[in-house]
């Protein structure tokens, strides 16, 4: 040391820390990113038709509902008209419904208690459909149960 200033050593390279991500690793992911890239960019350009999109059907019915969160697990459930069809303390699925519409409609500055329409479709389908920001959810996907808890408020 001398006067006001400290010198050090100079860092070897076998005194630094070793790579936590290998570089080999960061190589492959990079390329597994730009083949998927390359993939999707080849189905846009080419016109490739989506796949995994549900099969259109006839509306053999269908009924608007309003979902009103009361709580985390509970959630009321009138009709267009705002007659009471249905308030479930315990409404499982249904709210589980009721809290993505709620988000998304908060994302786009939309009262949460406007009108959703349930639909049955000729194919077998049962989706929830909000037609002020165009989000739906299919519910027959999400199993027997809870496809049942939707088609009993289709029903009354």
């Amino acid at each position: 040391m001398t006067g006001d200033t400290m010198t050090y050593p100079a860092a070897r390279s076998h005194d630094r820390a070793p790579e936590t991500v290998p570089a080999w690793l960061l190589r492959a992911m990079l390329l597994l990113v730009l083949a998927v890239l390359a993939l999707v960019s080849v189905a846009v350009l080419t016109g490739r038709p989506t796949e995994g999109q549900p099969q259109a059907a006839a509306v053999l019915s269908e009924r608007s509902l309003i979902l009103d969160g009361k709580s985390v697990q509970a959630v009321t459930v009138y009709d267009a008209n705002g007659t009471l069809l249905a308030d479930l303390p315990r409404g499982g699925f249904v709210t589980v419904i009721q809290s993505g519409l709620e988000t998304i409609r908060k994302r786009h500055g939309i009262d949460p208690l406007l009108p959703v329409t349930i639909k049955r479709f000729a194919n077998g389908r049962l989706a929830v459909e909000d037609p002020e920001t165009g989000w739906s959810a299919e519910l027959y996907a999400f199993g027997d149960d809870n496809r049942a808890a939707f088609e009993q408020l289709l029903a009354r």
